[in-house]
């Protein structure tokens, strides 16, 4: 930020569950710090925040949101981050570039599913984190509760930096145990007065001082020895120790407060302050020299270093082009600036940086490191990609989201959309990596899979008010395939004579089946010359365009072997075309006696559950055909792992969120192809059979 030095900075995302307060917590501190005039509210669908109109209809958050304020002359980037289990890998991508994480709970509800997946993956990554107990306001509201529960469930020690003064209606405030004072609200303009800590409440601030004093000393050493002789700990001391505790993960500082009465705000951010890490602090950041075998390489968080960023979001217009959102990590962006793509080796010219602001923008003068801007109209620059001075090459680690759980075939609502469909698609994967697309080669449908259904629900209306284009979804074909499961000799004979040259060939065709996942073998055993060497390619040529289309269900054919053991020739009138035809002939008859079988494709299963919804999952995994292969724990979850068929997932997502109350999740990927019991088989025969429905 202008006029901010990088050890005054700090980064962070804003993450959580769903509902737990994050927009409404950035609104209250951009209008505390005065980044804002007017308090905008969720519901209202007027934050900063959360400006596109899919999310001011459903009031959430679905894709990240930027903003920066300053406060006692420190610069502040926030990230607010989607909670919803359909969007929470945007928190994911977010945080790989951040120097901080503020971990929203509700004082209601306590840690939730996804505050717990989101965090895990913080900590995996190194980042700091400090929480704040949000909606102290609301009825049934339970400081402790929310504390004792972060520490079970998060699996780190949770320090009270402030306690609240009252809860539910009688909430009013709060007491910093750093600065020994209480601050007392009386409306939502954030403005509050200094009191003494009530009388009722020294006892319980007194022991919360103590317990965060001790929890910073001993996670320093310079600390412990003045705290142990009884000396009091300095307000730098204690800035000093908090940095230090909270990098290395020694304890969780907690806040507290309502960021829709806008209680506790300045105080949070006095927090953000003290406790978080800026980017000088955590020091240099590891890259690699591009290629394949490239050595380490070190940038620090230094404006004289060479220039270098990375690359994590891409917003997209249909009219602006696109935008590229990234994290400064060493160096200064200055406009006009000349960088090289590392990962893509192409050349880029960041002509105009950004700050953004929501929906707003903003000319950048010049952005350092920790700094968040954005840049327009890249030609070959996508999210994961780092940009770096040219003489000076590093390449950032990046982790892409992981593939959708659930898919539909898409396609245009009017053939004259049909082309921009796909255009448009790849526009909007281009901003959500979170969606693929990809083409069904043996069921011949687009495939588009997301998170969950209002992901993709989401999408479908992106598509319609950005690029004009209405499009149906309906259930994927299943890509069922054929094999057989015995062994079978047949003759392919062709005969035709009317005079001139006719049409001759006969092939004697054996069967049998091979292991499964080995594909097709072919086998020439003739012997004696009965078919000439030349016209083997084409009896071979003849089996593989018949594999596509079984017998059975018109599926294709796998896992066979196929050899020619025997044939007759015609001197005059055989050639490759009655050759190719009549082995064709033949290894369909030899199909139909060789017990031909219907293959359906398994998926591997990862749910990860509240441990009292584990048996109502696995009862529905068995009626779903599914075979459970182990139950683990992981934190305070349980993780069933199965495997099931795809036709009795595809909507496994829905049923999921019904059974667990939207608290379950859960991946899943292609494993292996097995042979579908009798009943299942009986069906996809006779619809193979049935006139195909039209698209729901």
């Amino acid at each position: 930020m202008k006029g901010i030095p990088t050890k005054d900075l700090r980064n962070l995302a804003v993450i959580g569950h769903g509902a737990c307060g994050k927009t409404s917590l950035c609104e209250s501190l951009l209008f505390t710090a005065g980044a804002i005039k007017t308090l905008g509210t969720v519901e209202a669908g007027n934050t900063v925040m959360d400006f596109e109109p899919e999310e001011a209809e459903r009031r959430k958050s679905l894709s990240a949101g930027f903003a920066s304020l300053a406060w006692k002359k420190h610069g502040v980037h926030l990230v607010d981050t989607p909670g919803d289990s359909n969007f929470i890998e945007e928190a994911r991508s977010v945080l790989q570039v951040l120097d901080g994480a503020l971990l929203v709970i509700s004082a209601v509800a306590g840690v939730e599913p996804q505050t717990e997946k989101v965090w895990s993956h913080a900590r995996r990554l190194g980042i700091a984190g400090l929480a704040f107990v949000n909606m102290m306001d609301r009825e049934n509201a339970d400081f402790d509760r929310a504390v004792s529960g972060m520490e079970k469930a998060l699996g780190v020690k949770a320090v009270p930096l402030q306690i609240p003064l009252g809860a539910g209606e009688s909430f009013r405030g709060v007491i910093d145990l750093v600065e020994g004072k209480a601050y007392v609200y009386a409306d939502a303009s954030g403005k509050f007065r200094t009191e003494d800590i009530p009388a009722d409440l020294a006892g319980r601030a007194g022991a919360a001082r103590k317990e965060m004093l001790e929890s910073i000393a001993e996670a320093n050493d310079d600390l412990i020895e003045k705290y142990l002789e009884g000396q009091e700990l300095t307000e730098a001391e204690i800035a000093r120790g908090l940095v230090h505790a909270v990098h290395a993960g020694a304890f969780l500082p907690v806040g507290c407060g309502s960021a829709t009465r806008n209680v506790g705000m300045g105080p949070l951010l006095d927090d953000v302050i003290r406790s978080l890490p800026s980017p000088e602090d955590l020091g240099v950041r590891q890259g690699k020299e591009p290629g394949d075998h490239g050595k380490e390489i070190e940038r620090a968080p230094s404006e004289t270093a060479p220039f270098a960023a990375v690359v994590f979001k891409t917003l997209v217009d249909p009219f602006a082009g696109s935008l590229s959102v990234m994290r400064v990590v060493s160096g200064k962006l200055l406009p006009d600036l000349h960088a090289l793509n590392t990962r893509r080796a192409g050349k880029e010219r960041l002509a105009h940086p950004l700050w953004l602001f929501g929906k707003k923008q903003g000319a950048a003068e010049e952005a350092g490191p920790g700094d968040i801007v954005a840049v327009s109209k890249l030609r070959d620059t996508h999210t994961g990609d780092t940009l770096c001075e040219e003489k000076a090459p590093v390449l950032f680690a990046f982790e892409m989201p992981p593939r959708g759980v659930i898919s539909y075939a898409i396609g245009a609502k009017s053939k004259q959309d049909e082309d921009k469909v796909h255009s448009s698609l790849h526009r909007l994967i281009e901003e959500d990596p979170t969606l693929h697309l990809e083409r069904d080669t043996q069921t011949k449908e687009s495939i588009l899979s997301g998170m969950g259904q209002q992901h993709i629900e989401v999408a479908v209306e992106k598509l319609k008010r950005k690029f004009g284009v209405d499009v149906v979804l309906h259930t994927p074909k299943v890509p069922y395939k054929e094999t057989v499961k015995g062994k079978a000799t047949s003759e392919g004979k062709i005969k035709k004579q009317t005079g001139g040259h006719g049409q001759f060939a006969v092939a004697w065709l054996e069967v049998s089946p091979l292991p499964r996942g080995k594909g097709f073998e072919f086998e020439d055993r003739i012997v004696g010359g009965v078919i000439p060497r030349n016209f083997i390619p084409a009896v071979e040529k003849g089996v593989l365009e018949t594999l596509p289309h079984g017998v059975l269900a018109g599926c294709p054919v796998v896992d066979v072997k196929v050899a020619v053991i025997d044939g007759k020739h015609h001197p005059v009138d055989s050639s490759e075309m009655a050759f190719k035809l009549a082995a064709s002939m033949g290894f369909k008859m030899a199909m139909e006696q060789a017990q031909p079988t219907i293959l359906e494709p398994i998926m591997s299963m990862e749910i990860v559950i509240p441990e009292e919804n584990v048996g109502d999952v696995i009862g529905d995994l068995n009626a779903r055909r599914g075979r459970v292969l182990g139950v683990d724990s992981r934190g305070g979850y349980q993780v069933v792992k199965a495997q099931a068929p795809m036709a009795e997932v595809l909507k496994y997502a829905q049923s999921l969120t019904s059974i667990t109350s939207g608290k379950g999740t859960f991946t899943m990927d292609f494993d292996h192809y097995d042979e579908a019991p009798a009943p299942v088989r009986e069906k996809i025969v006779a619809a193979a059979k049935s006139p195909e429905p039209s698209a729901e």
